[in-house]
């Protein structure tokens, strides 16, 4: 059977900014099914990766190559609503889009935003609002679904309400999950891989061996990772209930 081409493929991906190397020689493959979550400290690089695989910048070195006619959802940190400008929800979502027949009632619902349709974007709270953008970006009928700290503003009621929706969507579209979080504690249990970046690639596997990795522990320490183990063996007994099973066959190489 002959091999799937990634989503996307990026093959030693250097980033040097102000004489410093921000990414090192960073190879990571996109495949289709794939949950792969990009973990790492404070300036490590995360967002500038998230940047160059959806081809918002040039590396310096290596190359990044998208499946053809790729179709990319994106979901920001945040978006900041000018209240003098009272466009409200359904509006916004209907703004430079082109929409299937069926595909707006369909979203909405999946997304649990009725309620908020006829509302200002200004008005809405961090968890709606998160909502809304994920709405926007499901709207493409993405293959990639791409989400940068997408939970980062919320509080953790918000943080889990959001990770169970964004687990629902993966769990019952045809859709790749790509996403840059902070919250450890909350994406290990639902991510199919993890991928440790400080500036050049870690680790990389899935979320128990990753948690037990020497570069892990050394980066967020022993508790973090004993915390993350037992996450990972409850999202492994839930998971089990889903009906579909994922495949594996494309994988992310740190670099040689």
């Amino acid at each position: 059977m002959k091999p799937t081409t990634p989503l996307i493929s990026a093959q030693h991906v250097t980033v040097v900014r102000d004489g410093r190397s921000v990414l090192k020689d960073v190879s990571v493959d996109i495949g289709d099914r794939d949950f792969l979550t990009i973990i790492g400290p404070n300036g490590a690089g995360k967002s500038m990766l998230l940047k160059c695989l959806m081809g918002f910048f040039s590396p310096e070195q290596g190359t990044v190559v998208p499946r053809k006619d790729l179709r990319i959802g994106y979901v920001p940190q945040r978006l900041v609503a000018d209240p003098t400008i009272p466009i409200t929800v359904r509006r916004f979502l209907h703004l430079r889009k082109k929409i299937k027949a069926g595909a707006f009632a369909s979203v909405i619902s999946e997304t649990e935003i009725e309620n908020s349709l006829d509302r200002p974007l200004a008005v809405l709270s961090g968890g709606e609002l998160q909502r809304v953008l994920l709405a926007r970006a499901l709207l493409d009928e993405p293959q990639l679904l791409v989400l940068d700290e997408p939970a980062q503003n919320l509080d953790i009621t918000g943080q889990l309400s959001f990770y169970k929706l964004l687990a629902k969507v993966y769990n019952e579209r045809p859709v790749s999950v790509l996403m840059v979080s902070h919250d450890l504690h909350l994406v290990m249990s639902s991510t199919k891989n993890v991928l440790c970046l400080s500036g050049e690639v870690c680790c990389y596997g899935e979320p128990n061996s990753v948690a037990q990795n020497p570069a892990f522990i050394s980066l967020f320490g022993e508790d973090m990772a004993q915390m993350l183990a037992s996450y990972q063996h409850h999202g492994h007994t839930h998971s089990h209930s889903h009906s579909h099973e994922p495949t594996t066959d494309v994988k992310a190489h740190p670099h040689a």
